[in-house]
């Protein structure tokens, strides 16, 4: 990418633009007058440093998964190419998230790294769903609603730091040793969780539970028997005891997890 220059700057505005466009290394970027190449390769590599580092954190199993000079082109793209819309650190991954979904429309980009694994934009979304949620400010009252409550006929009340996710690679199994090759014959669902403690926890689900934690996400006063009702009446089932009672089990190993804070009265 080349730096575009502006007639409209003044001198200042235009140190600012060569000094950027000299971090991001984008070719043909002109040295600010009286700073030598050496001086600038240390901000350079000042820079680069700090951008790797968070993203090696925020996805440290896709790290894994890349040689050391793969990774590194990988990062020189994003910081070259991508133009980052946040002033905060802790959001340089999802900004790196979107980078990746951008390539995806650039399949046959001419620097196309061998080394992108099939999975690569459904393995990133998982880790930065992880590190969203270590890192979100919601406080939960985790005393809210009733945790006694029969939890059919309550109002179940979910945690907001909860992500109900549907992928078509088991992104929770990939590891340097166990790495897929093609999307499995069914989806894998997913709940991603924070506990009262800060821990960071995903549970194995199924369109079950996917649709039961969306009810009670979009519904504000669905009871616990209503929302199986839905769900029976959407599966072409009969809304019998059997069922209920796996509704109520479910509802209340939600609630012992933390996903769900309790339960509540419909008004």
């Amino acid at each position: 990418m080349q730096p575009e220059e502006n007639p409209m700057l003044n001198p200042t505005q235009k140190l600012q633009q060569q000094f950027a466009a000299n971090i991001r290394g984008l070719n043909g970027a002109e040295l600010p007058q009286g700073v030598e190449r050496r001086r600038m390769g240390v901000y350079q590599e000042l820079f680069y440093n700090n951008i790797e580092d968070f993203l090696s954190t925020g996805f440290p199993v896709l790290r894994t998964l890349y040689s050391d000079s793969a990774w590194n082109s990988l990062v020189a793209e994003f910081i070259r190419d991508y133009r980052c819309t946040t002033p905060y650190f802790a959001e340089i991954p999802m900004e790196f998230l979107e980078f990746l979904e951008f390539l995806e429309f650039l399949q046959n980009r001419s620097h196309s790294n061998p080394e992108d694994p099939v999975f690569l934009l459904e393995l990133a979304h998982y880790e930065w769903v992880e590190l969203e949620l270590s890192i979100s400010t919601d406080e939960p009252d985790w005393e809210y609603g009733n945790r006694r409550l029969d939890p059919l006929q309550g109002v179940p009340v979910l945690s907001p730091l909860v992500r109900s996710l549907q992928y078509s690679f088991p992104v929770h199994t990939i590891a340097v040793d166990q790495i897929p090759l093609a999307p499995s014959p069914q989806p894998h669902f997913l709940v991603v969780y924070r506990d009262r403690d800060g821990e960071i926890h995903f549970m194995e689900s199924s369109p079950f539970v996917s649709r039961l934690l969306e009810l009670i996400h979009t519904e504000t006063n669905i009871s616990g028997q209503q929302a199986m009702d839905t769900i029976a009446q959407e599966s072409g089932l009969e809304l019998n005891e059997t069922l209920l009672q796996q509704g109520a089990q479910m509802l209340n190993n939600l609630l012992s997890r933390g996903i769900l804070l309790g339960y509540k009265t419909t008004q």
